[in-house]
């Protein structure tokens, strides 16, 4: 009975809450991806964390059928790709999975952006929403750098080991200093396409927090001063 008991709270957690899942999701694989290197057990670990992931991107954007089959159409090829790329070592295929990945995630966050400004009161949901689409942002430029650093070889460069390709955890923490605006960073974007990108992604950070956020702050504080 309790197990049934469990079972039943989190679904209604998940029914409730399904952004918080999603945040968490992707707040846990931040925790995994010091563990990835090039080798082939870092890169399985990758395709495993991607499985978990667009899934659930997609389960937070199951709003209408047509917005989960817009999804649903770029997560498998990407998956797929992913899946295969990695087991047989198919270099090629990880930027074009990526590509998908960083068009789903940007998809994913443009829903929830739009879930969070159509209604007038702030749930529980849309807190957690405000977090997870900051990471699907984050997660989706992250995945453009990916892309940019293998059609543009030399786009980036480190601190450390200038010369070589900019790691995923690399591109992820740029994306993220750049989204969020702190400037923090030994990575530096060098050819045209990949400022453009980080150009892009500064308007972006800054538009979020204009929008959305001192939106939800604002909504949040009216409903206190009314109760």
């Amino acid at each position: 009975m309790q197990a049934s008991a469990r079972l039943r709270l989190w679904g209604l957690i998940a029914k409730r809450h399904p952004s918080a899942f999603l945040l968490a999701a992707q707040l846990v694989s931040l925790m995994l991806y010091p563990l990835m290197d090039d080798s082939t057990g870092g890169r399985l670990l990758f395709g495993a964390v991607a499985l978990v992931v667009v899934p659930l991107a997609v389960w937070v954007v199951n709003r209408s059928p047509f917005a989960t089959g817009i999804a649903w159409l770029l997560a498998i090829p990407a998956m797929a790709m992913t899946v295969v790329g990695v087991l047989y070592d198919h270099a090629a295929l990880l930027p074009v999975s990526a590509l998908l990945e960083a068009i789903l995630y940007f998809y994913a966050a443009g829903r929830l952006i739009s879930y969070m400004l159509h209604d007038h009161e702030v749930t529980g949901d849309e807190l957690f929403a405000a977090g997870a689409t900051f990471t699907l942002l984050a997660w989706g430029f992250a995945y453009a750098y990916f892309v940019c650093q293998a059609w543009y070889p030399g786009s980036f460069v480190g601190a450390v080991e200038p010369d070589r390709p900019r790691r995923w955890m690399e591109l992820l923490f740029l994306s993220f200093s750049t989204l969020a605006g702190v400037g923090l960073g030994d990575v530096l974007p060098l050819s045209a396409p990949a400022r453009v990108l980080a150009m892009l992604e500064m308007f972006t950070g800054v538009g979020y927090l204009a929008t959305v956020v001192s939106r939800l702050i604002s909504l949040t504080t009216l409903r206190r001063a009314r109760d």
